[in-house]
């Protein structure tokens, strides 16, 4: 098993993203629901066998509750990161960064 971890950062008002809704799939199967700390992480996030996943992250909700004017429908709802894990007892970090009308990730460490 490899472990996993994500980090959201808010780069509209540069701080972490606190409040960020996301859930861990495989296929069609939620493995894990949750919601980021005042860190912006989620510390939770289960093990993984190798295979592919995928995080979505429900930005909109986030920016609406912070007060951000979006449009309807906003430019970016949720934000899915399609990411494989082939390495058994790695770790990957998959990192957010976002605003309204972009985002970024890559793999940390």
């Amino acid at each position: 098993m490899s472990s996993l971890s994500t980090h959201v950062l808010d780069t509209t008002h540069g701080r972490p993203a606190e409040g960020v809704t996301l859930r861990l799939m495989a296929d069609a199967t939620v493995l894990f629901e949750g919601v980021t700390d005042a860190d912006g992480r989620c510390r939770d996030l289960p093990a993984l066998a190798p295979g592919r996943y995928r995080l979505e992250f429900a930005v909109a909700a986030y920016f609406r509750a912070k007060g951000v004017v979006l449009s309807d429908p906003p430019f970016l709802d949720s934000i899915p990161i399609h990411f494989g894990v082939a390495e058994t007892g790695a770790h990957y970090h998959v990192p957010l960064l976002v605003s309204p009308y972009g985002y970024s990730t890559y793999r940390g460490s």
